[in-house]
């Protein structure tokens, strides 16, 4: 009998909430300030709506094919496995660019308050990384209700900063609405650009779509879960920019590489920007799910179906973990850290999960049925679409450029390796009910919970140590 497990609305809602919120918000206000001033507030709501289209139609594709490997996964099952291949390789590409962006906000948040120098950011940049890679690799699993501490643990910086900016806001109203003036200082020129920009900061939902046989009526509660975690995150991304444009001027944001840490000197002084600094550092450190492991095992699954080298199929002997991919997959990133720069990252990620994402919406025009529960199947699709469209086109020409090159560069990728025969024995135990339980459960994990049960491990053997002496 295999393992059943009914996960909660809550359990899903705090999966997608704690999968989204990581660097992104400590850096993306910055870079649209300089392109839209405060316009951004509507910037970050537009983003939002058009996040949440494309998270239902993962949530509605899940529900129709509840498989290890996502959009690789929905995709192959539509049309072919070539198809499925481009879905799954460009959002492997799309989702690897998280890593070094990660890198590059923790070393400028903890620049903000230990001053580093070119050679001491090369360093902090790779010791971040190779301390994911190896934590990963480790696969240490988080207790309990760990994950839903370090969510809230990670959303209450945002939220001191909130409420004492709309505290500041009654008390200055003059001060605070003069930020906002001229609300539009470059009209709409780089308003797509910065919705590209703007977007990138809710992805996350994709490494977040559980499998339906894991949710208690999956028809109803994936849909919600993913509405109202997408909703919380929107929520908390509007109120601190509103709070941001309205504590620092315009100029003063777009100069700046860490802005949340100029709101909390605003508000509080030198302790506002250590508090900034903390909850930055522990965002980033908690984004693990939605970036390293989650693309380990896309990789993973593609690897075991032939499509990709089988060396990424090969497993830990002690832990258990896909190590092979892990540690490209680290590699990658350092040097991406050390020659890429954030805007450009961002926008060349955004287009390869746009390319992946207009595939999943085709898709689920395929995969529907009529006669299912689920609502809006027809017209969410064709939304998605669009959406992905538009994200598409409106990146910048180098990064559309680069972008299709690489997709086309996966095409002899896959005409090399597509003959190859399954790895039966791994793609069985990889797809098997008790084997997707236990990795989505193990998706709850975070970098920073295991650095934790790391160290208390570590603690309770050094005790044992001084008692055998003793």
């Amino acid at each position: 009998m295999g393992l059943k497990r009914a996960l909660t609305e809550f359990d899903l809602t705090n999966i997608i909430v704690g999968s989204i919120v990581g660097a992104d918000i400590y850096i993306a206000s910055s870079l649209t300030a300089g392109l839209v001033g405060p316009f951004a507030i509507v910037v970050w709501i537009l983003a939002g709506i058009c996040a949440t289209t494309i998270a239902i139609v993962f949530a509605y594709c899940s529900y129709y094919v509840p498989r290890a490997g996502g959009p690789f996964a929905y995709v192959s099952e539509a049309f072919d496995d070539f198809y499925g291949f481009l879905t799954g390789w460009s959002m492997w590409i799309a989702e690897m660019l998280a890593l070094p962006v990660f890198a590059i906000a923790f070393a400028l948040y903890l620049g903000s308050v230990v001053p580093l120098s070119p050679t001491a950011e090369v360093a902090v940049r790779g010791i971040f990384i190779a301390a994911l890679t190896a934590v990963n690799i480790a696969g240490v699993r988080a207790a309990g209700r760990l994950n839903d501490l370090l969510t809230v643990i990670k959303l209450l910086p945002l939220l001191v900063l909130i409420l004492a900016g709309l505290v500041f806001a009654v008390l200055h109203p003059a001060f605070f609405l003069g930020n906002y003036r001229p609300f539009m200082p470059f009209g709409l020129e780089h308003a797509a650009y910065a919705v590209v920009l703007v977007f990138w900061a809710y992805v996350g939902f994709e490494m977040g779509t559980l499998p339906a046989d894991e949710v208690k009526n999956p028809a109803r509660i994936i849909p919600r879960a993913i509405v109202n975690g997408m909703a919380i995150v929107g929520i908390f991304y509007i109120m601190t920019n509103f709070v941001l444009y309205g504590l620092i001027p315009q100029v003063d944001l777009a100069a700046s590489a860490t802005p949340l840490v100029l709101a909390g000197i605003a508000l509080f002084g030198s302790a506002g920007a250590v508090l900034m600094t903390v909850g930055a550092l522990f965002s980033v450190s908690g984004s693990d799910e939605s970036g390293m492991l989650g693309t380990s095992r896309l990789a993973y699954a593609m690897a075991i179906d032939g499509l990709f080298p089988s060396v990424f199929a090969r497993i830990h002997p002690r832990y258990g973990t896909p190590y092979v991919v892990l540690i490209v997959e680290g590699v990658v990133a350092f040097v991406l850290s050390s020659i890429a720069d954030l805007s450009g990252l961002i926008s060349f990620s955004v287009f390869n999960l746009a390319f992946s994402f207009l595939l999943t919406s085709f898709a689920l025009i395929v995969l529907k049925d009529d006669n299912s529960p689920l609502v809006g199947q027809t017209v969410l699709p064709l939304a998605g679409i669009g959406i992905c469209l538009f994200l598409i086109v409106s990146t910048p020409p180098v990064s559309m450029i680069v972008g299709a090159a690489v997709i086309a560069a996966g095409v002899p990728i896959y005409l090399y390796f597509s003959p190859k025969t399954d790895i039966h024995h791994l793609k069985e135990e990889f797809l098997s009910e008790e084997a997707l339980f236990l990795r989505r459960v193990a998706k709850k994990e975070r970098y920073l919970a295991n650095f934790i049960r790391l160290l208390r491990e570590a603690w309770d053997a050094g005790r044992r140590v001084v008692r055998r002496r003793l």
